[in-house]
């Protein structure tokens, strides 16, 4: 019996202490939370010159393909594979003994229409002059003009074969149709080829050249205005890089597409570079590097200051009462341990360097080192 009263009051006393412990806790004031310590930084505006960079292809300004206008079998191949070619060159010759057989028949058939149109024109005259006198029927002059037409449309008809037939005398050799640079052949002689289908080989101009690349249609407004201020070769503006090595020349805008991709919101933008050396082939890639505008200051801030999310970019701007808040801005170039805002900050305003990883929307910063931790007792 005394044992069990001895427990119950044990109990009791144990549940006590427990509700004081409690109401002690509810009691506790809960305070703000610590503010993180920092390190901020002014946002700066300089004058940043810098390149932007596109990727690009280097194409001739003209090229065609050769193909034949005459089926046959090549007979000759008058020039060297890769040598420079003239407007007017002979390159190819097809064998055209066929067309030439066709060529004196079609003048031997134009020749008979010819007489035939002398006969016919001397028959007309003659009843014309017996009908003044009215010594032949209306019915035989009638005859006579109609045949004399008759004669003057084929005679047209032959001239008209003879002119199709030299044509393909003329087509069975190929000339150069302008003055460039001609690739290997993909024929030889004795090769049988088909008009209009067979590639006989590839020319193109060489100096200057075309650099192709797409420009987003935000931009289209500052390469217009670089193509209405004419810049020349001689200015620094646009350039063209492959890997670290710059080409030694400057550009110039060819043209501006007509209009803008809607699948991909870019536009066809071609500059024209000078290539004396013949360093620059069709089909090469390169970078071209387009010089900023350096009479704009360029917003920049420390790029380990920019946090990443989903493709985006941002920074924390310190705001009032040492309160940050998150904001999204869009990079440009990086220089160094610096990268241009193109938009999203000002210069002038604060943002956090170090520490933005311990940070999220609304944070209290502090900029001063917390106090170290007083060392424990003994």
């Amino acid at each position: 019996m005394l044992f069990n009263s001895l427990k119950n009051y044990t109990a009791a006393f144990m549940l006590f202490i427990l509700a004081s412990c409690g109401a002690n806790q509810q009691q506790a004031p809960q305070g703000p939370p610590p503010a993180t310590p920092v390190t901020v930084a002014e946002v700066t505006a300089t004058d940043a010159a810098y390149y932007d960079e596109y990727p690009a292809t280097i194409a001739a300004l003209n090229q065609t393909e050769l193909r034949p206008q005459v089926t046959g079998y090549i007979t000759g191949i008058y020039f060297q594979d890769g040598a420079k070619v003239r407007k007017g060159q002979k390159l190819y010759s097809i064998d055209a003994q066929v067309y030439d057989a066709n060529y004196q028949q079609a003048m031997a058939n134009q020749q008979v229409y010819e007489s035939n149109l002398q006969k016919a024109q001397k028959d007309a005259d003659r009843y014309h002059e017996l009908e003044k006198h009215d010594a032949i029927a209306k019915q035989q002059v009638d005859y006579a003009d109609a045949s004399l037409e008759a004669a003057k449309k084929q005679l047209d008809a032959a001239k008209a074969s003879v002119n199709s037939v030299r044509a393909n005398v003329n087509f069975s050799t190929v000339y150069a149709p302008f003055s460039g640079t001609i690739g290997i052949s993909n024929v030889k002689k004795g090769t049988s080829v088909v008009a209009g289908q067979t590639v006989l080989n590839t020319i193109s101009t060489d100096n200057p050249v075309a650099v192709d690349f797409a420009v987003d249609q935000k931009e289209i407004f500052r390469f217009l205005q670089l193509q209405q201020k004419g810049i020349t070769s001689k200015d620094s503006v646009l350039s063209i890089a492959f890997g670290p090595e710059v080409y030694a020349g400057y550009g110039t805008i060819n043209l501006i597409d007509r209009a803008v991709d809607p699948q991909t919101g870019t536009i066809k933008t071609r500059l024209q570079f000078n290539n004396d050396k013949g360093m620059l082939k069709p089909g090469m890639n390169t970078t071209v590097r387009v010089l900023n505008n350096g009479g704009l200051k360029s917003v920049t801030v420390p790029y380990k200051s920019v946090t990443e999310q989903l493709g985006e970019y941002f920074v924390y701007v310190v705001g009032d009462s040492s309160k940050v808040s998150q904001r999204k801005i869009q990079l440009g170039k990086q220089l160094g341990t610096q990268v241009i805002v193109k938009d999203g900050l000002k210069a002038g305003e604060k943002i956090v360097v170090e520490g933005v990883q311990k940070l999220r929307e609304g944070s209290v910063i502090t900029t001063t080192a917390p106090a170290p931790a007083a060392p424990a007792k003994k």
